[in-house]
């Protein structure tokens, strides 16, 4: 063998020995062969426009969605709240999933559990699952409070949460006045958006109209503060401290809501924290309180937005706010609403913005992007690339809607660089492989997933969204802001400037611009 106990081999260079070369021959001899030639006649048919038009037409058949489930926005929701544990109704390996998910990204240890539902559940219904399940994590881990939320198991059978909870309360599996705030979050319909929508939707109802009944409805006092929610974000922890750090420059009294910056980001110092930071209780309560609600992203928080209108607040969103216009159009409306000046130290971060920008505007005018991620992120990337004088010539988005479709034609519309530009909610990836053969780009922008289309199409990909699992700690800084869309701008011109590297490396050839200077 290539290895020993004394000289171990990662397994990018152990498969690449001769033994494990010779395994991977022998073992295509019985997994029924095509004719190479038929195989890249076909390779190279899915690369045309007639394929195209074949693959769009498609309506029964997902490949590669970029989008997850509901419970996955509900987990990564619940976790923003003191000493929250995320409990799924369902099945272990579903959470087992999205504890993997968001442990890979962040690099994180990700709390939560499941009432382990199997087949007698399935059939029987998960009431016992979730009065034993709620009784052991009340007693193992002992959290503040446990937010419910639903695999599709427990949904396609019509588990009722709240008869549940309240029958385990009964049942003594945990105190009648603990917080069990609950949603229904079916994985087969919406995503992890959704989900994360639904959950805060769930838990600022049970603090604000009641607790389910436990304690009298709260009465609203206005005291001109403003509730801040990220929305669904793999940029949490940089994001949110970021906007805690504006809003505490400009001196305004503030709640974050669903505020996971910390438990994301832990120390190691000797503690295991399986809880860490997070929106209080109190504050989760009080938030009712409050004369706005600002959420950073629109379609992460629609029945969120709706539901405080109906206490009584204004509601203002925005769609992932990255880059001048966007981050001007988010502190005049704090300033705006707050009655609070807007700090120098703010402007002059946006114009060390404008000044990083027209030093390297050159170098990003006139490219070409394609973007795909979740509805709000792909709309603040469009927004930034076209201040930039870019082109986002093909924006997907699986989990987006027709409205999402209108608002980005209308935001192409608005640039001389939009024109041509085109966005398609309800697509997948394989879509996207499409565009990217038929109608190049320069630069991709998206997930992990997006190095696959990256190889396949030649495309370079330039990391930014949920998940990114093959690179470490994007995650600790901010997108948005001016310090973000600063950040962004150096993660764009860094790809730039590496394929020109890559393009101009051959000695004697091409190396007439493989320039020290850029």
């Amino acid at each position: 063998m290539p290895q020993s106990a004394e000289h171990v081999l990662d397994h990018v260079e152990l498969f690449r020995g001769p033994e494990y070369q010779q395994m991977l021959e022998k073992k295509k001899v019985f997994e029924n062969p095509r004719d190479p030639a038929e195989v890249e006649r076909i390779k190279e048919w899915t690369k045309t426009a007639d394929y195209r038009e074949k693959n769009f037409a498609r309506e029964a058949l997902t490949v590669n969605p970029a989008k997850a489930c509901q419970p996955l926005g509900a987990v990564f929701a619940s976790v923003g709240f003191e000493r929250t544990l995320p409990f799924v109704h369902g099945s272990q390996g579903c959470v087992a999933y999205y504890r993997s998910h968001l442990s890979r990204h962040f690099k994180e240890p990700s709390s939560c559990v499941s009432s382990s539902m199997t087949e007698d559940a399935a059939v029987f219904g998960g009431l016992n699952n979730m009065t034993d399940g709620l009784a052991n994590s009340y007693n193992m881990y002992k959290p503040k409070m446990i937010a419910v939320s639903t695999t599709c198991m427990a949904e396609v059978i019509g588990d009722d949460l709240n008869a549940f909870i309240k029958t385990s309360k009964e049942k003594g599996s945990v105190p009648a006045d603990f917080d069990v705030p609950f949603a229904h979050t079916p994985a087969f319909v919406g995503s992890h958006v959704t989900g994360y929508d639904n959950a805060l939707k769930g838990i600022l109802e049970h603090f604000w109209d009641g607790k389910a009944g436990t304690v009298p409805k709260l009465v609203r006092k206005q005291n001109g503060a403003i509730n801040i929610i990220g929305g669904f974000d793999g940029y949490t922890v940089g994001n949110l401290r970021e906007i805690k750090r504006i809003l505490e420059l400009m001196d305004i009294q503030h709640t974050v809501l669903a505020d996971n910056s910390e438990v994301f980001d832990t120390p190691t110092d000797g503690e295991f924290r399986m809880y860490d930071g997070g929106t209080t209780l109190e504050d989760a309560a009080n938030a009712i309180h409050a004369k706005t609600t600002i959420s950073m992203q629109q379609w992460c928080t629609e029945k969120t937005l709706t539901f405080a209108a109906e206490h009584g607040h204004d509601v203002l969103s925005f769609n992932y706010p990255v880059g001048l216009s966007a981050t001007d159009d988010f502190i005049v409306a704090l300033s705006r609403i707050s009655g609070k000046e807007i700090p120098e130290q703010l402007a002059r971060e946006r114009g060390r913005l404008v000044d990083a920008i027209a030093d390297s505007s050159a170098h990003v005018h006139g490219k070409k992007f394609a973007i795909y991620g979740d509805p709000d992120l792909c709309y603040g990337l469009a927004a930034f690339l076209l201040e930039l004088g870019a082109e986002p010539t093909h924006v997907l988005c699986t989990n987006g809607n027709k409205a999402w479709q209108e608002k980005m034609q209308a935001l192409f519309a608005s640039s001389p660089f939009g024109q041509g530009c085109q966005a398609y909610p309800g697509r997948d990836l394989w879509h996207m492989r499409s565009l990217l053969f038929t109608e190049p780009v320069d630069f991709l922008i998206g997930n992990t997933y997006g190095k696959y289309l990256e190889r396949d199409t030649g495309t370079p990909l330039i990391r930014i969204g949920f998940p990114i699992f093959d690179r470490h700690h994007h995650h600790r800084s901010p997108v948005w802001g001016y310090q973000g869309g600063l950040n962004v701008l150096v993660k764009i011109l860094d790809k730039i400037f590496d394929e020109i590297d890559k393009n101009t490396n051959v000695l004697g050839k091409t190396d007439y611009s493989f320039d020290i200077i850029r």
